[in-house]
């Protein structure tokens, strides 16, 4: 199953790259799925691939409200933060993550740390005093 996973977000990414459904793209896509290099100790589990994916689904809503709210009220504040890497990620989780966070427009991952940690900017209202 998280083979079957993975396949998938390879084609989700080749067709994103290529904007292109055509039936030729696709057949090149699924090829360049397989030919890719595959971990086979760093499978994920597949609760964890279910729950990256509804956090992907809950985001979007979240990211419209976000994008509304910058152009109703100016974000003049910015920090960058260090969060850790959820334990025992596979790559194809971590880039999820990464995903996950720079899809809302209020954060994006600035740089990913082999040691374990995203770095993430984040921009957010001034606090009234």
């Amino acid at each position: 199953m998280i083979g079957y996973l993975n396949l998938i977000l390879r084609l989700v990414i080749w067709f994103l790259l290529t904007a292109n459904l055509s039936v030729a793209n696709i057949i090149i896509g699924i090829c360049v799925a397989f030919l890719l290099p595959h971990s086979q100790t760093a499978f994920g589990a597949l609760k964890d691939w279910l729950r990256v994916l509804w956090e992907i689904i809950v985001a979007i809503p979240q990211a419209y409200l976000e994008a509304f709210e910058l152009m109703l009220h100016p974000h003049t504040r910015e920090e960058i933060t260090m969060e850790r890497v959820k334990p025992r990620r596979s790559p194809g989780l971590v880039f999820l993550d990464i995903f996950l966070i720079t899809f809302t427009p209020k954060t994006i991952v600035v740089k990913y740390h082999e040691a374990g940690w995203y770095e993430v900017h984040r921009v957010q209202r001034r606090k009234r005093t």
